[in-house]
Parts: C-alpha cells; sequence; structure tokens
C-alpha cells in the first residue's frame, strides 16, 4: 500500500512539474500599447463632453500595474478642484464584487458554505413568504448571483445606502416581495448585497465594513480607500451631480450603513487599481505561491477565479457592436459580485459598473489578455460601460494585444511526434500503444488507413508539418503542408495516465 500511495504522489508531482501555465508572447506590449494612449484619452474625454460630466478619472491596468491614467473636469465644481486619479469617487456597485470576496474569504477560512440557506445568518428570513409552495430556501450563493427571487431594486436600493441595521432587519421582518422562485432567473438586487453585508457582520463578528477594510483593502495597500465620505480629506473628495435645466446640481452625499454592501466604497484610480491587479493575478491557474503586488493575497487565487465564473445567465445581445461598429453579438452571466461577458469572438471580458445619485463608473479586465480599465464619473448614473468597451478594443487593437499562449504539454508534443510518423499509412498503428481501447471499434484501422491515405494523396508530397497549436493539456491541432495543400489534424487524449490518443479528425483546408 505504501509503495503504491508513493508512486501516486511521484505520478502527481510529475504531472504538476510538467504543466507549464500559459504566458504572454510579446515582451513589448506595454511599449505597443502607448500609441493608443491618446485615443484612448480621446474617447474619455469625447464621453465626458457629450454625457456633461463636471468631471471624469480613468486608468489602464496591465499586468497588475497603473500603466497609464488621467483625469479630466472637476471633482469638486464651485472649489474647481481637477479630478485625477488620486480623487477618491464614490463608486456604487463595483462595491459588490469586494463584498462577494469577502463572504469568499469567510467560507475559505471554513465559517460558512456558500450553499447555506441565508437564515441560518439572518433568523428574520425564516418567515419569509416564498412565491411557491416547492421553492427551495435562499442560499448565500444565491444573494451573490442575485437569483434569490427578490425583485430588481433600481434605483430604490441607491436610496437605501444609509439605512441602519435595525432598519434592514425591520424590512425582513415586515416582509419581502418575491419575483421570482430562488435559483430559476437572475434578477439584481441591492437587497440581497445589503443581506450579505449582514452575514459578514455576524460570521465575522466585525461590521463588515471593519471586515473588508481589515482583511481585503489594508493587504492589498488600498489606505485611501473609505466608506465614509466624512473620512476622506475635502481636497480629494468628488462631490455627486445631476445635469438639470444645462447646469449642475449637486446631489446631496449619502451616508453609510447597511446597504453599504451593495455600493457604499469610496476610493480612488489608483487604490481601486491594486484590486483591479489582484483580478488580474488570478490568471493563469499555476503552481506557485498566491501573492498580491509581492505580498500574501487576502484571498485564494482559485476563489478569485471562481469569482469570475459566469453562475448564472443574465441576457444575450445579439445585436451589440464592438468600438468599429461591426455587429458582434455578447451573452452574459453574473458571477459572485461580477458581471462575465463574452463576445462573438470568444473574448472574455469581467468588471462590475456602479451607479448612485451623483456617481457613475465602471471596471473591466480581459483576464485572457492581462488588461484592465477603471473609470469614475461625478453625474447621477454616469455611464461608462459603452466608453470602456471602446477603450478595450481600442488597447487591443492598437497594440496587437494576444491572449496567453499554452505552452504544449510534453505528452501532447509526444503524441504528434507519434502521429506524424504513422500517418498517413497507420502502419501498425494497433500495436503502437498510442491509441485508447475506443479508438479502432469506433472506426476500424482499415478504414481510417484508406481515408487518410486518399485524403493525403489529395496535398502531393508533404512538405510541411506545422506547429502544434494546444487547446488544454490534452487536445489541439496542427497543419500537414503539402505540394497541393493542406490537412488539419484534430486530435484529443484520454484522461488515464499516460494519456492515449481517443480521438483522429483529419480534415482537409
Amino acid at each position: 500500500m505504501h509503495r503504491i500511495l508513493l508512486c501516486l504522489f511521484l505520478t502527481a508531482t510529475t504531472v504538476r512539474a510538467q504543466y507549464q501555465p500559459p504566458i504572454f508572447a510579446d515582451a513589448d506590449r506595454l511599449e505597443k500599447l502607448k500609441a493608443a494612449f491618446p485615443i484612448v484619452e480621446k474617447l474619455y474625454r469625447d464621453r465626458f463632453e457629450k454625457a456633461h460630466y463636471p468631471g471624469l478619472a480613468f486608468g489602464i491596468v496591465l499586468d497588475g500595474k497603473l500603466v497609464y491614467s488621467g483625469g479630466m473636469g472637476f471633482a469638486n465644481v464651485a472649489k474647481k478642484l481637477p479630478a485625477t486619479p488620486k480623487s477618491l469617487f464614490r463608486i456604487a456597485s463595483m462595491t459588490k464584487s469586494v463584498t462577494a470576496m469577502a463572504i469568499l474569504k469567510l467560507r475559505d477560512e471554513g465559517k460558512l458554505r456558500l450553499d447555506d440557506p441565508a437564515e441560518q445568518y439572518i433568523p428574520e428570513l425564516k418567515k419569509h413568504k416564498y412565491l411557491t409552495t416547492d421553492s427551495p430556501r435562499i442560499t448565500v450563493r444565491n444573494l451573490m448571483t442575485h437569483s434569490a427571487g427578490f425583485p430588481e431594486d433600481n434605483p430604490w436600493g441607491d436610496r437605501q445606502l444609509a439605512d441602519s441595521d435595525a432598519d434592514l432587519l425591520n424590512l425582513i421582518k415586515g416582509g419581502i416581495t418575491n419575483s421570482n422562485a430562488p435559483g430559476v432567473a437572475y434578477e439584481y438586487s441591492n437587497l440581497g448585497f445589503a443581506m450579505l453585508g449582514r452575514i459578514i457582520t455576524l460570521v465575522s463578528g466585525k461590521p463588515y465594513q471593519q471586515y473588508i477594510t481589515d482583511t481585503i483593502l489594508k493587504p492589498l495597500g488600498m489606505t485611501d480607500t473609505q466608506w465614509e465620505y466624512d473620512r476622506v480629506p475635502a481636497d480629494r473628495l468628488a462631490l455627486g451631480y445631476r445635469w438639470q435645466n444645462d447646469t449642475w446640481l449637486e446631489e446631496p452625499l449619502l451616508r453609510d450603513g447597511s446597504y453599504g454592501a451593495m455600493g457604499g466604497l469610496i476610493t480612488s484610480i489608483e487604490d481601486f487599481s491594486k484590486y483591479v491587479a489582484l483580478h488580474q493575478a488570478a490568471w493563469p491557474p499555476r503552481s506557485n505561491a498566491d501573492t498580491a503586488r509581492n505580498a500574501a493575497s487576502p484571498v485564494k487565487r482559485s476563489s478569485i477565479r471562481e469569482m469570475q465564473q459566469p453562475w448564472v445567465f443574465s441576457g444575450l445581445n445579439a445585436q451589440a457592436k464592438n468600438a468599429a461598429g461591426q455587429v458582434c453579438a455578447v451573452t452574459s452571466g453574473y458571477g459572485y459580485g461580477l458581471g462575465w461577458s463574452q463576445n462573438c469572438t470568444g473574448r472574455v471580458a469581467v468588471g462590475h459598473s456602479g451607479g448612485l445619485p451623483g456617481f457613475g463608473s465602471q471596471w473591466r479586465i480581459l483576464p485572457d489578455y492581462g488588461i484592465g480599465v477603471i473609470a469614475y464619473g461625478n453625474l447621477t448614473y454616469a455611464g461608462l460601460g459603452s466608453a470602456n468597451t471602446a477603450v478595450l478594443d481600442t488597447l487591443v487593437t492598437i497594440g496587437r494585444l494576444q491572449p496567453r499562449q499554452l505552452p504544449v504539454s510534453p505528452i501532447l508534443a509526444q503524441r504528434k511526434a507519434e502521429l506524424v510518423r504513422l500517418l498517413p499509412d497507420f502502419t501498425n498503428a494497433e500495436r503502437s500503444g498510442i491509441f485508447a481501447e475506443n479508438f479502432f471499434p469506433d472506426k476500424s484501422a482499415d478504414t481510417r488507413r484508406k481515408q487518410a491515405q486518399a485524403l493525403f494523396a489529395t496535398i502531393g508530397k508533404v512538405l510541411n508539418v506545422g506547429e502544434l497549436v494546444p487547446e488544454n493539456q490534452l487536445r489541439g491541432t496542427f497543419v500537414v503542408e503539402g505540394e497541393r495543400g493542406k490537412i488539419e489534424v484534430y486530435f484529443t487524449l484520454t484522461p488515464e495516465n499516460p494519456a492515449l490518443i481517443q480521438q483522429l479528425d483529419l480534415d482537409k483546408l
């Protein structure tokens, strides 16, 4: 038994040692991006002027570093204080992912489970009247993914920001209306995130603001970020405004309270870029220690990646357009306090917008590209999503950014070399030991031989065998080039160790 366990341990260690995470092949990514910076500035300025923002601040985060930032207009109109990357804006619902991260931190510490009934932590929910008699109990995960069955509550929820804990509990006791049964639909709920704040407070034994500050913000060096506006230096505080009758009207600043977990944070571009960097650093999966900005990460990388996955479907925009005005459909989902989308090219984006009376904000990263943007405006519900989309499209295009490239795994390279030696005749293929038990029963060696020989005959003499392009550790494609054409070779391996070829497709290009 000890020998078997030792062999299993050594095998697992060998596999980990062989794994190579995907990397960026271009060493000059930042230099190429610099050509796009003046265009980025113009894109934000156009939005700033067209939408009558009093002030706007923005930043670009590449590979964990704030590489370009700027501001325009005023953080305080009356005092003519300029909006800069150091100005502190209320970022509204951008706060939600920080709250979700705190829940995951408590989960990772074994202090709660995501599929626990929320009423286990908020007893007032035990008397909640569900929409149907077959409704499941609302879970912590439902609250994190806007799938608890509560109605969409913008902009009502924004006005609850300063409510006390007693106000929140009295609301729950008084009965909450339902729009859906839990777990069947996405519907955005600020109330759900207020409940998450309550859960953090009860489980951690600290006000959720203190727990998040102590365990997430401070370890990241986000020392300027605050929950309450009167703790912000007056010369750095961005005031909020409404554009009405061709003038800016100052919006009263909302106090922090029980709903702050859904939208209360006040932060700068410079400070929040550290949080964006943490999300970028979660990719790719790898074997080195969890770190953030050369310090221990406040939460596991795997948990951050978990946050960024689409746990519920939230929409499909078949007529979405890219920065060039081309139609490119986008499907969207929601993770844990984060929006997720994938466009027609397969590009994934993750982030969140925010809006409150006086403010609008958004951040978005392209995890596979290591690039992210942040933008704040101090205008009521300032919409910055389209501007950030255009900025990211511009950065990717002008900077010629490519996603990380996955190195070819040793087993994939080995199987490719063995395949090349066998094609097109499949001589002694059945005794080669490289094919899985299903391979020849699925299609006989004789049939495979005849089909391969006929296909290779159409391209003539083989001139070149191309590089293997891996999809993952166990699947890839390469091209065989002949005098009169090309053949694409696709193969995928089994979960066995060592992995064997279970599928092989040959197609004329």
